[in-house]
């Protein structure tokens, strides 16, 4: 498992992908990317299958920038959008955040912004995010943090899940066997 943790020096953050349906702007998905010691993404029941970074229970590991394109367009299609809100924590909160991340899973289906939330509320600093069910109203707390960045993700990428994940697949086949 060491040789899948990734480490990004300076400022320590958390970021909360929520992919949203474009017709509807409904919040379908939660998922928590923790830069502490090591970067890794809690996806409580998420669907996003590669060989690149090991998962257990839910966290996935060795989770570099370019991984975390991926993890993003994944997500991004015609039919969903992708919201990242990114906030700045200290070193303490980024760790307290990764041991509650991987003692959380494994989640079942449609609990993804229940355990996010449930997990965010304990951190000092973010008392006031409300227990959810709906990936949608714990977006909306994240953004009144403070510091806290938006950048939304779209993309035109046909509406089945499987054609990105097939085309990401053979991308980082081509970045493996690349000198």
């Amino acid at each position: 498992m060491s040789r899948a943790i990734y480490r990004k020096p300076g400022q320590k953050y958390l970021t909360l992908y929520t992919m949203r349906h474009v017709e509807s702007d409904g919040g379908e998905h939660s998922a928590l990317l923790i830069n502490a010691s090591q970067r890794v993404m809690f996806d409580p029941a998420g669907a996003w299958e590669q060989d690149q970074m090991p998962e257990r229970n839910d966290v996935l590991f060795g989770v570099s920038p370019r991984m975390e394109e991926y993890y993003v367009s994944f997500h991004a299609r015609v039919t969903y959008y992708v919201v990242g809100q990114k906030v700045p924590v200290t070193p303490e909160v980024a760790e307290q955040a990764l041991n509650l991340a991987l003692v959380a899973g494994p989640v079942s289906q449609a609990n993804c912004a229940r355990y996010t939330s449930r997990l965010v509320r304990q951190l000092p600093g973010f008392e006031g995010v409300r227990q959810t069910w709906f990936p949608g109203k714990l977006d909306e707390d994240f953004a009144k943090m403070p510091g806290a960045e938006t950048t939304v993700y779209r993309e035109n990428d046909d509406d089945d899940k499987s054609v990105a994940a097939r085309e990401i697949r053979e991308a980082l086949r081509s970045e493996q066997s690349s000198p």
